[in-house]
């Protein structure tokens, strides 16, 4: 996938659209879609994706923090926008910009309400949290009379949404708790209802809630994040899905080091005989971070494993490409459609989500839509 001349990240919005088409496939066509966006679109191209979830119809799109908000409204998009996590001291540009806030606790509520009053705003669309289990944000279900006796008495705001986060809908041992948060999210989102006269947008199902509880839980809306990019938190689905992001990188030098010697910071690897390595130009400042070293994971070179070897560097890595056929020069994939995120992550004990949101800005992003 493209000419590799430096580190590089390929995003690959045809996959985007699969994957899109296969999640609204698990849903009813009446169901409204979120796609999360946040975190520069899980480490990719928050403006690329967003603009091409705008042209599939997404719904809303949900941002993290204002400052993501304002770059896509900067970029032109005009999907409504969540923001999962406002803080006040951002409230008068999120209002400026037609954000709207996930409104999560006593001091958040009234905090908006004063900042949207002196705005003169009406009507302006918040989203309420509940947290039913994942102990995170969200107001518990003792506080809904505190939420309707202010939205009420506010003609500032209204609420477009009332939604919660399932804390393990990908693990089926813990069905148990999902279908009592889902019930406990029933229960407050009826009660606000009845005690606001009026009802609004329900969703609680993240992509694995999707895949897991769309019998139990769609409601209105659902939200799917790292499905849009390509992973399913299940080995099962995961085939069902197409990854966007693609990192590859060059071979910057090899090296014929001898039995004894030792490679990289703090002689963290040491030769058992004549060894082959090779270096990388990517580190832990594009994203690789040090954990993943000392052959907790291996890129691939030519098709054959080439394992971390030594400390992660700030700006290169050094593999062992002892008995593998490649040349200075030779392009490397770090993950793709042929080696998952998941498997590169999961040497190091941690998981996609991680790697993908931590490639750093510094690397170039190609974006790949045809």
């Amino acid at each position: 996938m493209g000419k590799v001349g430096e580190t590089t990240l390929f995003l690959d919005l045809n996959a985007l659209e699969h994957n899109f088409a296969y999640l609204r496939s698990k849903i009813a066509p009446s169901t409204k879609f979120l796609g999360v966006v946040k975190a520069f679109a899980y480490g990719s191209d928050m403006v690329a994706i967003a603009k091409k979830l705008e042209l599939l119809g997404a719904d809303y799109l949900a941002v993290a923090y204002v400052i993501e908000g304002v770059l896509l409204r900067n970029a032109g998009i005009k999907t409504p926008i969540l923001v999962l996590h406002p803080l006040a001291s951002n409230f008068e540009e999120m209002i400026d910009r037609c954000l709207e806030p996930s409104l999560y606790s006593q001091n958040i509520l009234t905090q908006f309400l004063e900042a949207a009053r002196a705005k003169k705003q009406v009507a302006y669309p918040v989203h309420i949290k509940f947290n039913t289990g994942l102990n995170r944000l969200g107001f518990k279900e003792n506080e809904i009379g505190f939420i309707a006796e202010r939205l009420k008495t506010s003609p500032e705001a209204k609420v477009v949404s009332v939604f919660s986060h399932l804390a393990a809908s990908e693990d089926p041992n813990e069905r148990a708790f999902s279908l009592n948060q889902i019930d406990t999210f029933k229960k407050c989102s009826d009660v606000l209802a009845q005690k606001l006269g009026y009802a609004s947008i329900r969703h609680m199902l993240n992509t694995s809630g999707i895949i897991n509880y769309a019998s139990e839980a769609q409601f209105e809306m659902v939200r799917s994040g790292i499905g849009l990019y390509g992973y399913g938190n299940d080995a099962l689905i995961d085939p069902n899905l197409r990854p966007v992001a693609t990192l590859k990188t060059i071979i910057s030098q090899i090296h014929e080091i001898g039995d004894g010697e030792t490679v990289g910071y703090n002689r963290a690897f040491k030769t058992g005989g004549t060894t082959k390595t090779a270096t990388l130009p990517i580190g832990h400042a594009d994203g690789i971070g040090r954990q993943y070293g000392k052959g907790k994971a291996s890129v691939l070179i030519n098709g054959k494993e080439a394992p971390l070897i030594g400390n992660v560097c700030m700006d290169m890595i050094m593999v062992d490409v002892t008995g593998v056929d490649c040349e200075e020069g030779d392009k490397v994939l770090v993950f793709g459609p042929q080696r998952s995120a998941e498997n590169f992550a999961s040497g190091a004990g941690t998981i996609s989500y991680e790697i993908l949101t931590a490639i750093s800005q510094r690397v170039k992003r190609i974006v790949i839509d045809h």
